[in-house]
């Protein structure tokens, strides 16, 4: 499988990320990731794949884990919301994945009268950036069903591809 969308997509993120740098004053002294792993999204609806037994793909997988490791804090555990961020296995039923994209890199404001929530823009964290195309994939997974809630029991290895682009998005190797 390959670990690479060939879409406009690192076009956008190029540009959101260099529109971030821009506004905070610091465009090029960040530690915008050069290239963005990206998960085979080739159909943004049903990027995952979950065996008969179970097993999910390495994106999946690894998508649970850097949503659980970054993004949890705000968006509860497995996506199910909290007081801070809004349940995205709701959202993600109805969002697109450019949609998706723009709103992690570029953040988002809702302002009500009885709240403020602000999304802050991760344009510029690779750590989030980097894995942006897994973490759609699990939630997407759980937005439509096919995977439940807490860690998947079983995934397939990581492959050469994910090494390597996460290799040199990090700037490792």
């Amino acid at each position: 499988m390959p670990h690479r969308r060939p879409l406009a997509v690192p076009l956008v993120i190029a540009c959101c990320l260099a529109a971030a740098g821009a506004l905070d004053g610091r465009a090029g002294e960040t530690g915008t990731p050069d290239a963005v792993q990206l998960a085979d999204i080739t159909n943004p609806d049903h990027p995952y794949k979950i065996a008969p037994d179970g097993t999910v793909d390495w994106a999946t997988y690894n998508g649970y884990r850097r949503y659980n490791s970054i993004c949890e804090t705000c968006h509860g555990f497995d996506g199910t919301g909290s007081s801070f961020g809004p349940r995205l296995v709701d959202s993600l039923k109805t969002m697109s994945y450019e949609k998706f994209v723009e709103t992690v890199a570029s953040g988002k404001k809702d302002v009500s009268a009885s709240q403020t929530l602000v999304m802050p823009a991760l344009g510029t964290n690779p750590n989030v950036m980097c894995y942006i195309d897994d973490i759609y994939t699990y939630l997407k997974a759980r937005a439509n069903g096919a995977l439940g809630r807490g860690r998947p029991a079983k995934h397939e290895p990581k492959p050469q591809s994910a090494v390597e682009a996460e290799n040199s998005c990090m700037g490792s190797g």
